[in-house]
Formats: structure tokens, C-alpha cells, sequence
């Protein structure tokens, strides 16, 4: 895309002076003042096309460590400085024609066949090159090749006017040209205060019209947003930046924040290809949050592994009591006082109105090395483990049996099928039976856990 910009711009460049080049030789040659007043406009367009050139290639570099949002601007500012020369132009063309149309003395204009031709052939250049430029500056979102097409447009009715007025001094009325070039160069001023106007709107970071609303109706149907706070839209370039704020569950865990800012991206970029997202997430609790989904949000938040929550109500007051995990090797006293940092806080939120119970048990062991047990210890602990299990009936096929020994003791893993109908509850107290059953027969054996499979 960038190429096609930057072939687009040359080829602008080429015409331009091509046009001024033919357009001095016969105004020079014909003595009409029109025609080099036309070459004049040629020449401004021809040094407009050499900044849009530039403008072009300094646009399309990436973002540095001092243009964090790209170089896309400097269309925008080479845009601005084209607008200016229309105007100029324009001033001057008017200034022009009312000195033809009401001073003492009219210019002498001759209208040749070569003039006539030269005309023609620039109107023909001109509508073909504004015809390109307008469709790549729409295709890739370019400010300053649109700026270019306007000066091609302009140009072309302006050369339009200027062969009306050759053709009225050909029929005998010498101010014809005049009086078209005001008609045609308040034309451009008007196009030209178009283009200044969304031309400043980017440079001051005016938002496109209506597209906050737009970026609403895409997040706000989105599962796990529950209000779009703040939008902030700005165009630099062909890039739209956005910067959006999501009020989320702040019981979502942080993964599905991860992957709900993710599809926030892609439903943005799925209707605006050129934009660039950024979702910022903030928690907020909700009306509906359960009392163990409270404890839980309190809990991550201070960091701490905590299970087997208990949440009762007993006369009108909860009561709320659960197993906090902390490192083995702490002091009882630093571990307490983990503890009941953790009841604080679970206090607070509930206002006090809550009476908290933390039983507090070590971490289980990390990184420890360890080994594979021989075949012989695994086999033995594989049929203790299939004895257990024919012992409590839900309970069978137990598979998948691993043992590992390390420094502080043996860990059992395995496998086993249960009726698919039972509870968690049911199923997790047989298998937790049949483990403590384990560690009964053998005390070596540190840990046990038991992966409980619906039976087919």
C-alpha cells in the first residue's frame, strides 16, 4: 500500500511538470496571459506534488521512540500547506480577473489553436490524475494525495474556465475569461475549506463523527462487559487509535480478562481494519456476587491460596470458615498474622457482620527432585489401591498408577472410574477415603491424589 502511494505521488510529479513545462512554452509563444497565469498554477501544483511526494514516504515509517503513534501526521500538516497554496492561488487568480474586468486597460489575449490544444490536453492530464489520486487517498486514507487530488480538480476547472474564456475572446467578447476564473477560483476556495477543515479536525485530534457510539454497540454486546466506561478515538494516518475502558466482573479470573480484552480487539478490528486497540479493565463488583465468590476476589487479591470454603448463616449473622495454605517454613506467628490479615479484610467486606475461622496448613512442597519408584513399589501400591477400591462400591478400575519418590517421602497418583451419577461430593469422599486408607498402610507415603473418571 505503501508503494502504490508513493508510485501514485511520482506519477503526480511527472504530470505536473509536464503540464507546466507545455503550458509556459505556449503562453510564451501566444503572448496569452491567461495561459501563463494557468503555467503559473501549474508550477504551485508541481512544488505542492513534490511535498506530497515527501510527505508520503515520511508517513509511512514506523512508530520510533519519538513519534509513539507513527509519522501519519505529516500528510495531515503537508495537507494543510497545500490547502494554503489553493487559497493563495485562488486569491490571486480573482485578484487577476478584477483587474481585467473593471480596470482602465484589458489584457490582450490571443486565442490560437495551440492554446486551445494545450488547454484541452491539460484538462484531459488533469481529470485522469485527480481520478487516481481521489481513489488511492480513499483506499489508503491519505490526507496528502487528496490534497494533491484537489489541485488537479482545481486545476482542471480552472483550465476548463480558461478555455471558455478562450472560446469568448474568440467570439468577440475579451472579458469571458475573467468572469469564468472568479467562478472557478471561488470553487476551489470552497473546496479548499473543506479539505483545511478535516485537514485541522485530525491535526487537533477531533474524533471521527459518531464513532464512540459505533465502538459501544460493538463491546457492549459482548459477554463479561458490563458498561463501556470511557471511548477515545483519534485518527493518525490511515490508523484510527482507540482507547477504550471495560467495567468487568472483578470476579473473573484473569485469563478471561486476558481473553475478553482480546475479543474486544477483534470485534473492533472486524469493522474498522485500520485500527488499533487499546482495552483498559477495570473490576467491579456486582449485586449478584455469592458470598464464596467475595471471599474468593478478597483472597486472590491479597495473594493467598486459601479451599474448602464454608459459608453459613447462623441467626442472622455468616459465618465463614476455610483452609489458608502459607509456606511451611514460616513461624506460627508470621503465619497467624497472614491469617488474620486475611479475616480482616473478609470482615470488611462484609461490614463486620461476619464472624471468620482460617485453619492454616502448609503449602505443599515445590521443585523437590525426584524419581520414578521401582517397578516392584509400584505394583504393590497398585493393587493396595485396587483392594481399596473394591471395598467401597462406587469406586473401581483403577489405572494410571504412578509413584514417585523424593527427599521428604513417596507421591501416589492415579486413575479410577466411578457411576457418573453420583455427586462430586459422594465421589470426593470416597476417593479421599481410599487415599487416607493409603497413607494408613504406608506412612512414607507423603501425599495422595486420586483422579475420579466417569465410568462409561
Amino acid at each position: 500500500m505503501q508503494d502504490t502511494k508513493e508510485r501514485v505521488a511520482l506519477g503526480s510529479i511527472a504530470a505536473s511538470a509536464a503540464l507546466t513545462v507545455a503550458k509556459t512554452v505556449v503562453g510564451l509563444l501566444s503572448g496569452s496571459l491567461a495561459i501563463l497565469s494557468e503555467a503559473a498554477h501549474s508550477l504551485i501544483d508541481f512544488a505542492a506534488t513534490m511535498m506530497t511526494y515527501f510527505a508520503v514516504r515520511i508517513s509511512g515509517k514506523p512508530a520510533d521512540e519519538e513519534h509513539h503513534y507513527g509519522h501519519g501526521k505529516v500528510e495531515s500538516v503537508s495537507a494543510l500547506a497545500e490547502t494554503a497554496l489553493l487559497f493563495v492561488l485562488s486569491g490571486v487568480v480573482i485578484w487577476e480577473a478584477a483587474q481585467r474586468l473593471f480596470g482602465e486597460h484589458g489584457h490582450a489575449v490571443e486565442a490560437t489553436i495551440a492554446a486551445f490544444a494545450v488547454i484541452a490536453a491539460s484538462i484531459v492530464v488533469d481529470f485522469f490524475r485527480a481520478r487516481v489520486l481521489y481513489r488511492v487517498a480513499a483506499e489508503t486514507s491519505s490526507e496528502a494525495l487528496e490534497a494533491d487530488a484537489l489541485h488537479f480538480g482545481s486545476d482542471m476547472w480552472s483550465s476548463a474556465a480558461v478555455l471558455v474564456g478562450l472560446a469568448g475572446v474568440a467570439l468577440g467578447y475579451p472579458q469571458a475569461d475573467a468572469a469564468a476564473a472568479v467562478v472557478v477560483a471561488l470553487f476551489v476556495c470552497l473546496a479548499g475549506w473543506r479539505l483545511g477543515k478535516r485537514t485541522i479536525d485530525t491535526l487537533t485530534d477531533t474524533a471521527p463523527a459518531g464513532i464512540a457510539d459505533r465502538i459501544k454497540n460493538l463491546v457492549r454486546p459482548l459477554s463479561g462487559v458490563i458498561a463501556v466506561e470511557r471511548v477515545r478515538a483519534r485518527p493518525v494516518g490511515p490508523t484510527l487509535f482507540v482507547d477504550l475502558a471495560v467495567a468487568v466482573s472483578r470476579t473473573l479470573p484473569l485469563d478471561r480478562v486476558a481473553a475478553l480484552e482480546a475479543e474486544i480487539r477483534r470485534a473492533i478490528r472486524g469493522e474498522m481494519r485500520e485500527a488499533e486497540v487499546i482495552v483498559t479493565t477495570a473490576p467491579r463488583a456486582l449485586d449478584n456476587e455469592s458470598v464464596l465468590e467475595r471471599v474468593m476476589v478478597i483472597a486472590r487479591n491479597q495473594g493467598r491460596a486459601v479451599h474448602h470454603v464454608t459459608v453459613h448463616e447462623i441467626k442472622g449473622k455468616l459465618s465463614v470458615s476455610l483452609d489458608l495454605e502459607v509456606d511451611g517454613a514460616l513461624s506460627l506467628a508470621r503465619a497467624h498474622e497472614v491469617a488474620s490479615e486475611l479475616e480482616d479484610a473478609i470482615a470488611a467486606e462484609f461490614a463486620g457482620e461476619v464472624e471468620v475461622e482460617t485453619h492454616i496448613e502448609p503449602l505443599q512442597t515445590d521443585g523437590l527432585a525426584g524419581r520414578d519408584a521401582i517397578p516392584e513399589r509400584v505394583a504393590a501400591v497398585r493393587e493396595a489401591l485396587k483392594a481399596l477400591a473394591s471395598e467401597l462400591a462406587p469406586v473401581g478400575d483403577v489405572h494410571d498408577v504412578r509413584v514417585r519418590e523424593a527427599a521428604d517421602g513417596e507421591f501416589v497418583n492415579f486413575h479410577c472410574r466411578v457411576d457418573p451419577n453420583l455427586s462430586v461430593r459422594d465421589v470426593h469422599e470416597k476417593v479421599d477415603e481410599i487415599e487416607r486408607r493409603l497413607r494408613q498402610r504406608w506412612p512414607s507415603i507423603k501425599r495422595v491424589i486420586g483422579h475420579a473418571e466417569p465410568r462409561r
